[in-house]
């Protein structure tokens, strides 16, 4: 059979641990078979990112920019621990809060849905889409360590030499500051694209911040989105029989727990990034949900929502059997793949990426799934398969179909 041809790379960006081991798998049962596959390669494990100095990773964003879809394996954002594990420089930061800036997206995650893996949520019945403003807040943060007694202050010197003081603490002791930013532009882009992709998706849109208690800050957020909406949206949303809706993020949380599902929640950066956790783990497992990164200039940067499954992976160096969900780096894989042919109109590679996705959950719905999902699925008479077998049981199915 003949391979897709495909005429624009995507940009690959290789990752760390136990996701680097199974992205080489997928690649080579998954894909290298059927499709005559472009990347321009890009190494994000710590260890290269490392000796450029993080440099690789603001090259990979450059090239993202340049041919608009991208595929991230999951990557390690180093702490202490890290730091003495991989000699390293200094402690680097998160390659996905780089990409991130660098791209000033939006992040819409949303669950993998599959036969036999029922929601924690009893009336969940549609899967809740997550749009995570991918910018700033604490992810960009200043921190200062007090050492003892004294004023902290919050100062902003404008270009004329003014400046505006806020008193932060007067500190009788030692302590912890922290300083967080955001722009307008890049709340505005944020307000835009979920508004974008509730049309494009026919979905309700909800968004929560705390106004309440932070009323500048979390305010400008609420005004924007309002803003916008009235002059940009409202009417659109009308047609479409869709509703905008605005609330607390308290308030919201409860309500998505008695909520059926079908809708996108819009979070700030923080609450994007603790709410998908609890909505994926909740539908099933991390490893079961998709991601992308969304730029206001159309640019699409597709991953997997979990980390690098650094336990299997040191399993797996002591050549014990792991048994790993390879499933949201095969969606990340697929949803890159579907994008790049829709820009370069390659009907064959949508259909493609259409039939792996097809074949994944239909493995799994036929009873051969990894053990985190055998552990709390509703089949009976499963089987557990290990990291390999599991992608390999996949080309089988695809094979068949």
């Amino acid at each position: 059979m003949a391979k897709i041809q495909m005429t624009t790379p995507l940009v690959e960006m290789d990752g760390d641990e136990m996701t680097r081991i199974l992205w080489k798998m997928i690649k080579e049962e998954l894909l290298l078979p059927y499709i005559d596959l472009k990347t321009e390669y890009y190494d994000l494990g710590l260890a290269y990112r490392n000796e450029t100095n993080d440099q690789v990773t603001i090259d990979s964003a450059e090239a993202t920019k340049k041919y608009g879809v991208a595929v991230k394996c999951a990557t390690i954002t180093p702490n202490a621990a890290r730091m003495s594990e991989y000699n390293l420089k200094e402690m680097w930061k998160s390659p996905n809060g780089t990409i991130r800036a660098a791209l000033d997206g939006t992040v819409f995650r949303s669950p993998i849905v599959v036969k036999g893996i029922d929601p924690c949520v009893k009336n969940w019945e549609k899967p809740i889409t997550l749009a995570r403003h991918a910018y700033g807040d604490v992810y960009k943060n200043c921190e200062i360590k007090v050492p003892g007694a004294g004023k902290a202050e919050l100062v902003f010197t404008a270009e004329d030499g003014s400046e505006t003081r806020e008193l932060i603490h007067n500190f009788t002791g030692a302590g912890i500051i922290q300083g967080m930013h955001n722009t307008e532009k890049s709340i505005g882009s944020f307000a835009k694209a979920c508004f974008n992709y509730a049309l494009d998706t026919k979905q309700d849109l909800w968004f929560a911040t705390k106004d309440t208690i932070s009323k500048k800050y979390d305010h400008t957020f609420k005004d924007i989105f309002q803003e916008i909406f009235e002059k940009e949206y409202e009417e659109k949303f009308k047609e479409a029989g869709i509703e905008y809706f605005y609330t607390l993020i308290d308030d919201a949380v409860a309500r998505v727990m008695k909520a059926k599902g079908g809708f996108i929640w819009a979070c700030k950066n923080y609450d994007g990034d603790v709410m998908s956790d609890m909505v994926s783990s909740a539908f099933g497992s991390l490893a079961m949900m998709t991601s992308v990164l969304v730029s206001p200039s159309g640019v699409y940067e597709y991953e997997a929502a979990h980390g690098t499954v650094q336990r299997h992976y040191y399993k797996h160096l002591k050549g014990e059997e792991t048994s790993t969900n390879s499933v949201a780096t095969i969606f990340a894989w697929t949803g890159a793949l579907r994008k790049r042919g829709e820009l370069d109109g390659i009907k064959e590679l949508m259909e493609f990426a259409d039939k792996l996705e097809k074949a994944t959950l239909k493995t799994i719905e036929g009873g051969k799934m990894t053990k985190d999902l055998a552990l709390i699925t509703s089949l009976k008479d499963v089987t557990v398969l290990n990291s390999e077998n599991f992608i390999k049981e996949i080309r089988n199915t695809m094979d068949e179909m």
